[in-house]
């Protein structure tokens, strides 16, 4: 279905006005990312919370430690049942690895190269490669360390899913349907990211911030059909 490419991010800092978000969509949306400042804000209960309106939870973490921390967060993200949580493929692959062992049946995904960065910005960290590349080689990274997929941006989703196995899970942030931008760099429609081969995107601000929410989602699950 094309609601389940869906993943509406709640960008919110308390819990408060995250469920009124939820509660403002109700059947139009099943899927929601929590980022790290909702989850620092509300922790567990949160997640509890989203839970019993029945809604999957795609806890956005970004985890990047030692492979025995990653691997006990990942644990403890699975047992809130979670069904989605995030890692930095830089980590490298024996991180990777233990997030996958520690994560149980919650499918662990690989942050390539945030939406926010560009080719000048990896050049400034030694990254002289490109973007593309870049994602790339992380991706290749990730599915060999037994990852269920990555984040990529949508500029980069055909060029992943030309690389890896079927099954292997494209995400994409930096989705709009105008052309604002806002801090990311990398951005695209959702029919062109759909066109491009993700599974699923990841929207915040634009539904967030609609005169009408449940008809900005709508938009979106059209778009992504």
């Amino acid at each position: 279905m094309s609601r389940d490419r869906l993943i509406v991010a709640l960008d919110h800092p308390n819990a408060k006005a995250a469920l009124a978000q939820v509660d403002d969509l109700g059947d139009a949306v099943e899927r929601y990312k929590v980022g790290l400042e909702l989850y620092v804000a509300e922790g567990r209960p949160l997640i509890d919370e989203l839970h019993e309106r029945d809604k999957r939870v795609f806890l956005d973490l970004k985890l990047h430690d030692i492979p025995e921390t990653v691997r006990r967060a990942a644990e403890a993200a699975s047992k809130m049942g979670v069904e989605l949580l995030t890692v930095h493929a830089g980590g490298g692959r024996k991180m990777l690895e233990s997030a996958v062992a520690g994560a149980g049946t919650t499918r662990v995904l690989a942050v390539t190269v945030l939406t926010s960065l560009d080719a000048a910005d990896l050049a400034a960290d030694g990254i002289g490669d490109g973007v593309e590349a870049a994602v790339l080689r992380r991706a290749r990274l990730a599915e060999a360390a037994g990852c269920a997929g990555v984040i990529a941006s949508p500029h980069e989703a055909a060029a992943v899913r030309a690389v890896v196995k079927p099954g292997f899970l494209v995400i994409t942030p930096g989705v709009r349907l105008g052309d604002s931008a806002d801090d990311q760099k990398r951005v695209a429609t959702p029919r062109a990211a759909r066109a491009a081969g993700a599974d699923a995107v990841v929207v915040g601000r634009p539904i967030r911030d609609a005169k009408d929410r449940r008809a900005a989602a709508a938009e979106f699950v059209r778009e992504l059909a």
